[in-house]
């Protein structure tokens, strides 16, 4: 009886020693989380604290100067610009300057070349077209000097071929005159002038046959005269 008693107390403090073991365990458990609940606020402020450090070097970053270069690489913008950039913009505008006094005395020139080449196609106009029948060897003669190139040479056969024959046979006589001109288009050597011609002619004893025509007359400058290349009917 005894004996059973006392194996009885036996495990009932074995059982006793394993609750106060675990119990032991249990705290040292919730002590030890209660620590990592507690690292865990110090271990987010850290990150924290490195985050608004990052954030702030960026800021400082992004705020800085752009202008605020080195100096050594301000010298050397500073020489590109007055060794390379002046000169460069200070040769552009010499260069426009010139071209625009170089087209100011190309267009007086053109203009008054034009009012020459002007005065030349009315004058030799008339000269081409009139002549008499006891003069229209010296008069043709004379105005096939006011011509130029081919068509010198083309004036030249025909009046020899056609006109001067048949106005010493026929008795013709022409008289023209130009009412109006204007210059179509001029340079120093070159120009095209619009004529407007009245021409009355007059065979044998009958009367006169008053015609109206337009000519186009091309002129080119050799020397200092005028001369006619081209005479076009428009």
């Amino acid at each position: 009886m005894t004996a059973r008693c006392n194996g009885k107390a036996a495990r009932a403090g074995e059982l006793t020693d394993h609750l106060d073991d675990t119990d032991t365990d249990t705290d040292t458990d919730t002590v030890d989380d209660k620590s990592n609940v507690g690292a865990q606020p110090e271990s987010a402020d850290r990150d924290y604290e490195e985050s608004i450090g990052v954030t702030e070097d960026a800021e400082a970053m992004a705020s800085a100067d752009p202008a605020a270069v080195p100096k050594g690489q301000g010298r050397r913008w500073a020489r590109i610009v007055v060794f390379g950039v002046v000169p460069l913009l200070a040769m552009l505008l010499a260069a426009a300057c010139g071209y625009l006094k170089w087209r100011d005395g190309f267009d007086h020139d053109a203009h008054i070349a034009g009012l020459q080449a002007l005065q030349t196609a009315k004058e030799s106009t008339v000269s081409l077209l009139s002549y008499g029948p006891d003069t229209v060897d010296q008069q043709l003669g004379a105005a096939s000097s006011l011509l130029a190139g081919d068509f010198r040479e083309s004036y030249t056969q025909l009046t020899r071929d056609v006109v001067i024959p048949g106005a010493k046979q026929k008795n013709i006589s022409t008289v023209a005159t130009v009412p109006a001109a204007a210059v179509v288009s001029s340079t120093p050597r070159h120009a095209v002038v619009l004529v407007f011609v009245n021409q009355s002619a007059i065979v044998d004893k009958g009367g006169p046959t008053d015609t109206a025509s337009s000519v186009r007359v091309t002129l080119e400058k050799a020397g200092d005269r005028w001369l006619i290349a081209a005479f076009d009917p428009v």
